[in-house]
C-alpha cells in the first residue's frame, strides 16, 4: 500500500483556517457543527509545467465535474456559460466572464425546488441533462433551455442574469434530449435538438437532429417539426448519437454543429451548413472538426472524450469553442474520477468557411493563450486552494445537495462561524435527498479537511464523503457505538454498504479534524485530534470504483460533509 498522506501533505500544506485548535463551542443535539472544510489540488501537470506567458492559461477552463458546457454573449462583453448538474440542486450553474478565459459564477440557473420537478424519483445522472445558454437580441432576453429527464423539455429565461429566472414553460412537442434555442435575424426563432428519427430506427444510437419554429411572442412551438440531420454526417457508417446541437448564423450561411460518436472515447463534434435553417443541411467534407478518438491511448497527459461543443465570437471578433473532455490516468485508455470537465479552445476558420477546433494529430491543449489577458489571482485554475469557513449567511456558490435544497438539514446561523448538519435518516444509497453537501474534487491529486464539533447519539454518524452516486461512495465519520465515539470508514459499492475500518477514540471527544487525501490511484482517510498527529484509518481506498470508467453514469466524484442516524 503507498502511503498517500504522508507525501501529499508534505507537499501541500494547509492554510490556517484549518489549525488544530480548539473550536470552543458546545455541541448541537443530532448535528454535526463544521468550523471550516478546505481543499488543495496538487497535480503533477501543473507543478511540471509553469504557464510559459502572462496571457496563457490552463485548460480545462472549469476543472473538474462541469460537463455540457454552453455560451452565449449578449454581444456588449459579457459571456455567459452553463453546466449539466442532473439530479444535484441547486441546477445548471452559471458562470460569467468579461474575457472567455477567468470565469466567475454567479449563482444557478435553476435554484428553487419549484423549477426542478420529479427530482426524488431520479437516480444521480438523471435530472437536468445538457443546457443551453441562448441571448436573444430581439427583445433582449436570455433564455436557458434543457430537458428534465423526469418530466420532459422547458426553457426559463430573465432579462438580469445575475438575478432570478423564470419559472419553467415545458415545450411538450420536444421530445428527446439536448434541445438548443437558435434566434435569427428576421426575428424568428427555432428549437434544435436530438430525438428518435422520423422512421424506425436501423440500430442502437441511430438518432436525428430535429428542428421546429418557435414563437417568442407566445412563448410555444409552432408548426412541423422535420429532422434537418439522420444519423449523422456520414450515414452510410451508420454513426451513433447525433446530439447537442446549436445553430448559428455566421456571414449569411446557417451552421449546424453537434456532436457525434457518444460522450465517451469515440465523441467528436461535427458540422454542417445550410442556405436555410430548415434545411436542407450538409456535411462538411473534412468532418470531425474535434476529436481525439483517433491519437496514441499512450500518449502523455491525454485529454479524451472531446465534443459537445458550443461557439461564441469574442467583442473582439475572435472565434472560441468551450467544449466537454476528460483527463484520465496512464493513457487515453485510463479512468479518472474528475468527470467531463469544461475546455476552451480557439477556432480557425477554413478557406472554404468551416470552423475547425482540432484537426489531424492535433492535441487538446491544456495550455492556452489569449493575448492581452491576465489570469486573476483568485481564478480556480490549475493547483489552487480554498477554504470556506462557513462564516456567510448562505452556502458557497459551489455547494451543492441531492435532488432538493435540504434547507431543513443545514444551518449556519445555529452557531456562527458553523455549518450545522443535521443527523437525518435519509441515505445517499436511496434516490432522496441526504443530509449531504457536496461539491466538485478537482484535481486528481488533492487533500481536502475538515474540522467538526459533533457529540452523536448512539447510531448518529457525521462526517466526510467522496460520492459518485448511490452505489459507490466512500465516507468517514465519527459516531457512538455502544456507548464509545469511534471514527469509521465505509464503504458503498453495488453490493453492500460496509464499514471497512474503524478506530475507537479514547474518553470524551466532540472535536475532530477529518481528512482525505488522493492521489488519483487511491483516497487515503485519517483524522487528527490536536490537527498536528493524523492516524490513517485502514488501508487507502481504491479510486477507481467511484471512476465513470467503472460506475457508469455522467457526473464526476464529488466531495463533501455528510450526517446520518
Amino acid at each position: 500500500m503507498i502511503a498517500i498522506a504522508a507525501a501529499l501533505i508534505a507537499v501541500v500544506g494547509f492554510a490556517s483556517c484549518d489549525a488544530g485548535n480548539q473550536c470552543g463551542v458546545s455541541p448541537v443535539p443530532s448535528a454535526a457543527l463544521f468550523d471550516s472544510f478546505s481543499y488543495r489540488g496538487c497535480d503533477d501537470f501543473y507543478n511540471e509545467n509553469p504557464l510559459p506567458s502572462s496571457s496563457s492559461f490552463y485548460n480545462p477552463i472549469l476543472p473538474g465535474w462541469y460537463s455540457d458546457p454552453s455560451v452565449c454573449t449578449n454581444g456588449k462583453g459579457d459571456y455567459f456559460l452553463a453546466t449539466s448538474t442532473f439530479s444535484y440542486f441547486p441546477g445548471v450553474p452559471l458562470f460569467h466572464s468579461r474575457d472567455l478565459v477567468n470565469w466567475r459564477q454567479v449563482g444557478y440557473v435553476l435554484n428553487r425546488e419549484s423549477q426542478l420537478a420529479n427530482m426524488e424519483k431520479q437516480r444521480v445522472s438523471g435530472g437536468i441533462f445538457a443546457p443551453a445558454l441562448s441571448y436573444n437580441p430581439a427583445n433582449e432576453t436570455y433564455y436557458m433551455i434543457t430537458t428534465n429527464v423526469g418530466a420532459g423539455s422547458f426553457f426559463v429565461k430573465t432579462k438580469d442574469p445575475f438575478g432570478e429566472w423564470s419559472e419553467p414553460i415545458y415545450l411538450p412537442s420536444v421530445q428527446g434530449i439536448d434541445p438548443s434555442f437558435f434566434f435569427d435575424e428576421d426575428g424568428k426563432a427555432y428549437v434544435v435538438n436530438n430525438d428518435e428519427p422520423t422512421y424506425p430506427a436501423e440500430y442502437s444510437g441511430h438518432r436525428s437532429i430535429r428542428i421546429q419554429e418557435f414563437d417568442v411572442d407566445k412563448d410555444c412551438m409552432v408548426g412541423p417539426r422535420p429532422a434537418i440531420v439522420d444519423k449523422g454526417c456520414r450515414p452510410e457508417d451508420n454513426p451513433i448519437w447525433i446530439e447537442g446541437p446549436h445553430m448559428y448564423k455566421i456571414n449569411g450561411r446557417y451552421y449546424l454543429m453537434a456532436a457525434e460518436g457518444g460522450t465517451g472515447n469515440n465523441h467528436s463534434e461535427v458540422v454542417f451548413t445550410s442556405n436555410s435553417p430548415m434545411g436542407p443541411f450538409v456535411p462538411w467534407k473534412g468532418n470531425p472538426i474535434l476529436t481525439q478518438r483517433h491519437l496514441n491511448a499512450d500518449r502523455e497527459n491525454p485529454v479524451t472524450c472531446a465534443g459537445h461543443a458550443d461557439l461564441i465570437q469574442s467583442l473582439e471578433g475572435d472565434w472560441w469553442a468551450v467544449f466537454l473532455a476528460c483527463r484520465p490516468l496512464e493513457g487515453a485508455n485510463g479512468y479518472e474520477n474528475l468527470g467531463r470537465e469544461t475546455f476552451i479552445m480557439p477556432v480557425r476558420w477554413t478557406s472554404d468557411g468551416y470552423p475547425v477546433i482540432t484537426k489531424g494529430g492535433e492535441l487538446v491543449s491544456m495550455i492556452c493563450e489569449r493575448r492581452g489577458v491576465q489570469i486573476n489571482k483568485d481564478a480556480k485554475l490549475g493547483n489552487f486552494y480554498y477554504c470556506d469557513e462557513f462564516d456567510g449567511d448562505k452556502l458557497a456558490k459551489e455547494w451543492m445537495t441531492l435532488r432538493k435544497s435540504c434547507l431543513g438539514n443545514y444551518s449556519l446561523a445555529e452557531r456562527e462561524g458553523f455549518l450545522s448538519l443535521k443527523c437525518d435518516t435519509a441515505r445517499a444509497t436511496t434516490y432522496s435527498a441526504p443530509s449531504a453537501i457536496l461539491r466538485q474534487i478537482r484535481h486528481h491529486k488533492f487533500s481536502a479537511q475538515t474540522k467538526m464539533v459533533f457529540d452523536p447519539k448512539e447510531g448518529e454518524e457525521a462526517g466526510m464523503m467522496l460520492f459518485k452516486d448511490e452505489k459507490h461512495h466512500y465516507y468517514i465519520t465519527m459516531g457512538l457505538v455502544n456507548r464509545k465515539k469511534e471514527i469509521r470508514l465505509h464503504r458503498v459499492d453495488e453490493s453492500a454498504d460496509e464499514i471497512v475500518a474503524s478506530s475507537l477514540l479514547e474518553g470524551s471527544i466532540n472535536e475532530v479534524m477529518l481528512r482525505i487525501e488522493s492521489d488519483g490511484y487511491k483516497f487515503a482517510f485519517s483524522y487528527s485530534l490536536d490537527g498536528e498527529k493524523w492516524q490513517q484509518v485502514g488501508e487507502p481506498l481504491e479510486a477507481r470504483p467511484l471512476s465513470t470508467a467503472n460506475a457508469g453514469g455522467f457526473t464526476g466524484t464529488t466531495i463533501g460533509l455528510y450526517a446520518i442516524k
